[in-house]
């Protein structure tokens, strides 16, 4: 099993293939990491080192991933942070030309475009790429409810309402849409959702809300929700599966203090996490 994962990578800390890597690895996949940025840290630290790199250097990676078999090979394409709309180019490009070398091939787009408390924080060129180019190209997609909405153009928070937008997206394209971090109306105080909708079902997991908010959790939960579904889960476990799993990295995080996730001390927790949060099917007027 390979996963050809293309994401920002940093030196220090734990977001994009530097949050996703391992996962995937613990659970026995094969990944090829292919950097969109060289980074000292994230953002949101006093410095920041490193750079978005030139889209032809990705362009060449994915060129020569591609001249050693890989997408033969391959099970899934895993995208992230982006860095640059000409990357976003080259992602479709490679993912148009690859599904059709290998029409087995799925696609997982992630699309790291903001959140609720930032807003949109890449490069305004991006959005519309990864909305009107890359998400229709995708078999999978999971963005958290601010991406979400921002895909749909519309606001939604009934879940009936997130449902229907969700079931659009999939008219346009992919076959599943996860939202991570939903904003419900009926969410309870204290516990988060996470929607995964398809086109003639739905599922929702819920989860303890911790008291940390660390960088990089959407690339973590993308990789594991990959994880699960390269290895046969179906849709409804594999959003159980990762659901339970960040909340395992988030829970040992939250006891050392620490401001980048303890991923790597999860180590087995990724696989077998010690508290399972079920997902259960949602009937709504529109699934």
């Amino acid at each position: 099993m390979t996963v050809i994962s293309i994401q920002s990578q940093v030196a220090y800390g734990h977001v994009g293939n530097s949050a996703a890597v391992f996962p995937m690895q613990m659970h026995g996949i094969d990944v090829i990491a292919v950097p969109t940025t060289l980074l000292s840290n994230r953002p949101g630290y006093p410095t920041l080192r490193g750079r978005v790199l030139e889209a032809q250097l990705v362009a060449d990676l994915l060129r020569g991933v591609e001249e050693r078999g890989a997408v033969e090979t391959s099970s899934m394409i895993l995208s992230g942070y982006l860095g640059s709309p000409d990357i976003a180019a080259v992602v479709a490009d490679f993912v148009t030309r690859a599904k059709a070398r290998n029409p087995a091939l799925r696609y997982a787009c992630d699309p790291v475009l903001g959140d609720r408390d930032r807003g949109l924080f890449v490069q305004p060129d991006i959005p519309p790429l990864v909305r009107d180019r890359l998400c229709p190209l995708a078999d999978i997609i999971t963005p958290n409810h601010f991406e979400f909405e921002f895909l749909c153009g519309a606001r939604a928070t009934a879940i009936d309402r997130v449902i229907e937008q969700a079931q659009a997206l999939i008219a346009r394209g992919p076959s599943t849409v996860v939202i991570t971090s939903a904003e419900l109306t009926d969410t309870p105080d204290g516990q988060i959702d996470t929607i995964a909708v398809e086109r003639s079902r739905a599922f929702r997991v819920r989860a303890p809300k911790l008291p940390i908010s660390p960088n990089g959790t959407g690339d973590l939960f993308a990789a594991l929700y990959v994880s699960a579904s390269v290895r046969g889960k179906e849709t409804a476990d594999a959003l159980a599966h990762a659901t339970s799993a960040v909340f395992a990295v988030l829970e040992r995080t939250a006891a050392r203090g620490s401001e980048e996730m303890r991923i790597v001390e999860s180590g087995e927790l990724l696989v077998h996490p010690r508290h399972r949060f079920d997902a259960v099917a949602v009937h709504s007027s529109h699934a």
